[in-house]
């Protein structure tokens, strides 16, 4: 079995007020409404703080950019790899303002460790974890539930990509009674239903999909691009997402085909939308300082007009402040957050 001893953390993040990204985004074709769909709430900076506090195993953390670096962050830090677009991607494909486009290409890291977790830069360690949170055996943890999915406005178009492609590969009634106890966990609870349910179709329909830092094995990524080069190469290419896009889930749903991973329970994390003062006042403190949750995922929305989000920023920041006051090593000096570019 691998070792799991050394694990890695992948972090993608934008700063939307970078006038250079802007201009950019603009040339390129993006609408300039459309920016605050990118925006940045300054949570790195707790996020980093997070990581030091809560999981100090963590052997690297690289942090993927346009080439944007925060003004307080130490680039000499012996735990950080800083990684430009241009390390992982083919210069013609640049720039990108596609998810989609850059996190098939992860693997490309130098020095990138077997098991490593992609985080979204809106996800923040909440309480002390181990890593067996993340691995255990050598093996991703996870759940493999099964989900009956169409065509949507979010992520839909991407999903149904990634399942054609799976269903090329594996048979879904194979797979579920090959890793019997893995299909039908117990730790999945009343989720169990949903893989009964649909466990007369013959191919995969989709899964639940779980907004939370993912953890991957590196081979996943090698072996998928050696058998499937030509197709991940030709849906990873749009600047903006598109709706031929594969996206991330793709390498998860190959693992969870081949029985690489061990079943966990997420009932330690939490998934909260952003989209009113409210909903801040109301509920996010109790949870982020609760001590209940290892993982709190704190989603944007577009339903925030810019007032509405300035103000809703500022009573974040005074709740992640009283969970993670301490400078973390990865903090030259306390001052607001900006950036500069390399």
């Amino acid at each position: 079995m691998k070792s799991s001893r050394d694990i890695d953390f992948v972090i993608l993040w934008v700063d939307h007020n970078d006038t250079i990204w802007q201009r950019e985004f603009i040339r390129y074709g993006g609408d300039r409404e459309s920016i605050s769909s990118f925006r940045d709430w300054g949570h790195l900076r707790y996020i980093f703080r997070s990581f030091e506090e809560f999981a100090p195993w963590v052997r690297k953390i690289h942090l993927v950019t346009s080439g944007q670096i925060p003004k307080w962050l130490d680039i000499d830090h012996p735990k950080l790899n800083l990684i430009h677009h241009k390390d992982l991607l083919d210069i013609d494909t640049l720039p990108t303002f596609n998810s989609n486009a850059i996190e098939p290409y992860i693997y490309k890291i130098d020095g990138l460790a077997e098991h490593f977790v992609l985080f979204n830069d809106d996800t923040i360690l909440t309480k002390a974890i181990p890593r067996e949170r993340f691995f255990k055996d050598g093996l991703p943890r996870d759940i493999m539930i099964s989900n009956a999915l169409s065509s949507s406005s979010g992520v839909g178009h991407f999903v149904l990509n990634n399942i054609e492609i799976l269903n090329r590969h594996f048979n879904k009634r194979d797979i579920c009674f090959s890793n019997f106890s893995k299909c039908f966990n117990y730790r999945y609870g009343i989720d169990l239903l949903r893989n009964i349910a649909l466990l007369p179709w013959g191919r995969f329909t989709g899964f639940v999909d779980p907004h939370q830092p993912q953890p991957f094995l590196k081979s996943t990524f090698h072996e998928l691009w050696r058998v499937e080069n030509e197709e991940i190469s030709s849906r990873t290419i749009s600047r903006f997402r598109s709706c031929s896009d594969i996206n991330i889930y793709l390498f998860r749903y190959w693992q969870l085909a081949k029985g690489e991973f061990s079943p966990i329970s997420m009932s330690d994390t939490e998934f909260i939308i952003l989209d009113s003062i409210e909903t801040i006042d109301q509920k996010l403190s109790d949870m982020i300082l609760s001590n209940r949750y290892s993982m709190i995922c704190l989603n944007d929305s577009t339903l925030l007009q810019e007032r509405e989000f300035i103000e809703a920023k500022t009573k974040l920041d005074q709740i992640l402040y009283k969970l993670l006051p301490n400078r973390s090593t990865f903090e030259l000096e306390t001052q607001p957050i900006s950036t500069i570019k390399i």
